[in-house]
């Protein structure tokens, strides 16, 4: 019997244990690990809630879980609990899909500033992720700044303008609604570097905002190409163009605004000298693109308002003790998946915070794949595998959840649902643990 520890239960760790499964068919036990209670990493925490139909990928990653030979060990932090070492000691190879939960930083003056936020803190905030349960970001403002254009950005664009009505079916999470509801802004700038031919938006999410109850996007078409210049376009990003440019034909009378600011480079943050520092205006510098389709400055400057800033520019993995790892690109250094003897990537991981959700499939197949031809089924091993880990674990201290445990949170959650909601989330590790009597 072989055994594997995947560590990560997000969509790269789930689709790994499911190659692995389907590889060793039955003559391997697959483990996977979370520092949570709860499974699912990107989809209960990174997904946007008002898009229920990409969560329910999660019932594929259910019937994984049910599988004989997979196990979820919940509340375990690798490289605290336990280290890589000691996985590698209880199993035969370690596959790390811990993701990219941190915000790449903005490298400018200023963006410590309070007022100034990460994207995966203010998604996690809106989320229910504990570790931004209290973030309380400043909404008392009427200007807010977003930094990106990729699809995050717009989901942070999009929540902030959101009516409450319009959560309807969501499982955003109360604090946040309640917030939400009380804020102040009425007006949102999305900046990008480049041009619209540039963004990394999808057709889906830009349409979204067309229909917003409350809030009318609004684009400059002086900042778009001649329209035959779309032709040269990939179909789906040609798509996104025009419904860019079709946001100037709209026609309403709204209290909320969603500017698109693009050839826009924050230069730096200014707070407020009467208000503690707190952020106050962006500093801009107007862009060009160059002969490679990058973005230079102009050296013309101007001023975005905005008490609230959001940076979207991207996530980085944190580094595990022991474990090879790539400053510059912020995710473990590897070869194919490969990082060493018996220890493995994949996901975010892996290759940096790029693709979808559906990404990481064939990702986590390729690796699963070179893990059964270097370790053939027909060659078992002595190794302990999760009997040695749940063993280690208790001697610890370590109070592990299994995937029953997630399904009686789960059901706590849906109990305590608001109506028209699918579930109240807990945002806190000791609610979920209270549930589960510990």
């Amino acid at each position: 019997m072989r055994h594997f520890a995947v560590v990560g239960s997000g969509p790269a760790g789930f689709y790994t244990a499911e190659a692995l499964e389907k590889a060793y068919g039955g003559a391997a036990r697959v483990d996977i690990l979370d520092r949570y209670a709860v499974p699912y990493g990107l989809i209960r925490f990174g997904v946007a809630p008002d898009h229920q139909s990409l969560k329910a990928v999660s019932k594929r990653y259910d019937k994984v879980a049910d599988c004989a030979g997979v196990d979820f060990i919940g509340n375990v932090t690798v490289g605290d609990d336990v280290s890589v070492a000691e996985l590698l000691e209880l199993y035969d190879a370690a596959i790390l899909a811990i993701g990219a939960p941190h915000d790449r930083k903005l490298g400018i003056p200023g963006e410590d500033l309070p007022g100034v936020i990460g994207s995966a803190e203010f998604v996690g905030w809106y989320n229910g992720h504990p570790d931004f349960a209290d973030l309380d970001p400043p909404l008392d403002g009427t200007h807010a700044a977003v930094i990106g254009n990729g699809n995050v950005a717009l989901d942070v664009a999009r929540i902030l303008s959101k009516t409450q009505a319009e959560f309807h079916g969501s499982d955003i999470v109360g604090h946040a609604l309640d917030a939400l509801d009380r804020s102040a802004i009425k007006t949102i700038t999305i900046l990008g570097r480049r041009g619209p031919h540039q963004i990394a938006m999808t057709p889906k999410e830009l349409g979204e905002l067309g229909h917003l109850e409350a809030a009318l996007p609004l684009v400059d078409l002086a900042d778009f190409p001649p329209r035959e210049a779309d032709d040269a376009l990939e179909p789906g990003q040609r798509k996104s163009v025009t419904i860019l440019r079709d946001f100037n034909d709209i026609r309403a009378n709204r209290p909320k605004s969603m500017v698109f600011d693009f050839f826009a480079k924050p230069l730096s943050i200014e707070g407020a000298k009467d208000n503690g520092g707190h952020a106050e205006r962006l500093i801009v510098e107007r862009t060009e693109l160059d002969e490679k389709g990058g973005a230079r400055g102009t050296g013309e400057t101007y001023e975005v308002p905005a008490s609230l800033i959001v940076s979207c520019i991207g996530y980085t993995t944190p580094p595990i003790a022991g474990v090879p790892y790539d400053e510059r690109s912020g995710k473990f250094l590897n070869e194919a998946g490969r990082i060493a003897d018996r220890l493995y990537a994949v996901g975010w991981a892996r290759r940096g915070p790029t693709g979808t959700i559906g990404t990481n499939r064939p990702d986590g197949y390729e690796v699963a794949e070179a893990i059964a031809i270097a370790m053939p089924a027909g060659n078992g091993s002595d190794r302990a595998g999760s009997e040695g880990l749940k063993r280690l674990l208790t001697e610890r201290g370590v109070k592990a959840t299994n995937f029953a445990d997630w399904r009686r949170i789960e059901a706590a959650e849906e109990a305590a649902a608001r109506a028209g909601s699918p579930r109240e989330k807990m945002v806190r590790v000791d609610e979920w643990l209270k549930t589960l009597g510990h």
